[in-house]
C-alpha cells in the first residue's frame, strides 16, 4: 500500500479524539493548526478536540476567526473531571448549549484511571500543578447518582455524544443503560483495552445498547509511545465488526506523531492485514460522521 493510496482512502476522515491545545499538558499544536494539517493532507472532514481539564467549546469560540478559513469542521466538548467540578450539570449545560458535541464522563478523575495510572505514570506532565480528586458516578449499589440523571437529560436534549471516559466497565454499563432509557442515541466507549479494561463480551453488551467502540491510533502507531501490534486492533475489529467500531487518533501531545501520520501508518498496517478498504473508511469516516450527525 503506497502513501498516495492510503491518503485517498482516508480522505474525508473524522477524528473524534484529538488532543490539540491549549491544555495544561504540553501540546504539539493548537486546534486550528491541527485542523489545518488534517485538511491539507487528507481532506479531514471534521475533528473533535478534547481536554481532560476544561470545556474546549470556549477555545473554539475564541479561535473562530482563524477557524473560518479552515475547511475542517472542529467541535468541542467537556470531560467531567475535578477541574470542572466533576459531575457538574451546569458545565455540561453551558458546553452543549454553546455548541459542544461530546460529554466525556470522568477520565483522569475516575477510580479506574487513578487505580491504573498514578500521577505522571504514562501520561504527560502538566505545565502547572494540578490535583486529582476521584469522581464516582454510581452509589454503593451500582446505581447512577442523581447528577448523572441530570447530565444525561441534557445530553438527550442536545443529541450530543456520551463517552464513557476512563471509568470501570461496570460503571460505563450502568450509565449507558440509563442513557438508553433516556433516549440517548450516540454513545462511545474509548480504548476498551487501555485503562478501562473492558473485554469484547462487555463491549458487545454496550454495542447492544447502541454504543460504538473507539480504538486509538496512539496505541498502534509504531512512532508513538505504546507501539502495540496492529494485529491486536485487527482482532478487535473482527470480533466486534467495523460497523460498531470507530478509529480515532488520541494524539496532539508534544513529541508525539501528528494525528494524520498515525492514521496513515495504522491504516496501512490494517490494510496489509487484510482489512477491506471500505471497512477502514467506515470506521474513520462514516461511523464518526454519524455520531456527530454531520450532514452531507
Amino acid at each position: 500500500m503506497t502513501t498516495p493510496a492510503i491518503v485517498s482512502i482516508l480522505s474525508g476522515l473524522v477524528d473524534m479524539h484529538c488532543h490539540s491545545g491549549p491544555s495544561p499538558f504540553p501540546r504539539r499544536f493548537d486546534h486550528v493548526e491541527a485542523a489545518q494539517d488534517g485538511a491539507d493532507r487528507v481532506r479531514m472532514r471534521a475533528m473533535v478536540v478534547k481536554s481532560h481539564h476544561h470545556n474546549t467549546v470556549m477555545d473554539l469560540l475564541a479561535m473562530k476567526d482563524r477557524l473560518a478559513s479552515v475547511p475542517t469542521q472542529v467541535f468541542g466538548g467537556v470531560a467531567l473531571n475535578n477541574q470542572v467540578g466533576g459531575l457538574n450539570p451546569s458545565v455540561v449545560e453551558m458546553s452543549l448549549r454553546m455548541g459542544g458535541k461530546v460529554v466525556w464522563f470522568p477520565t483522569f478523575s475516575s477510580g479506574r484511571h487513578i487505580e491504573c495510572h498514578p500521577e505522571n505514570s504514562g501520561f504527560p506532565t502538566a505545565t502547572v500543578q494540578l490535583g486529582t480528586e476521584r469522581i464516582d458516578v454510581t452509589d454503593d449499589g451500582g446505581e447512577p447518582l442523581e447528577p448523572v440523571h441530570r447530565i444525561l437529560d441534557l445530553i438527550a436534549e442536545s443529541g450530543a455524544v456520551l463517552n464513557g471516559g476512563h471509568m470501570y466497565p461496570d460503571d460505563i454499563t450502568a450509565v449507558f443503560r440509563l442513557a438508553r432509557e433516556k433516549g440517548i442515541q450516540r454513545m462511545v466507549i474509548s480504548h476498551p483495552d487501555f485503562v478501562i479494561g473492558a473485554d469484547p463480551e462487555q463491549c458487545r453488551e454496550l454495542i447492544g445498547l447502541g454504543a460504538y467502540v473507539e480504538h486509538e491510533m496512539h496505541m498502534y502507531d509504531p512512532e508513538a509511545s505504546m507501539k502495540w501490534d496492529p494485529a491486536q486492533l485487527y482482532t478487535w475489529i473482527e470480533q466486534l465488526g467495523p460497523e460498531h467500531t470507530v478509529l480515532a487518533s488520541d494524539l496532539g501531545q508534544l513529541n508525539m506523531p501528528k494525528p494524520v501520520d498515525a492514521f496513515i501508518r495504522v491504516g496501512e498496517a490494517l490494510l496489509d492485514l487484510g482489512l477491506p478498504e471500505k471497512d477502514l473508511q467506515l470506521m474513520v469516516r462514516d461511523n464518526p460522521a454519524r455520531l456527530l450527525d454531520l450532514k452531507d
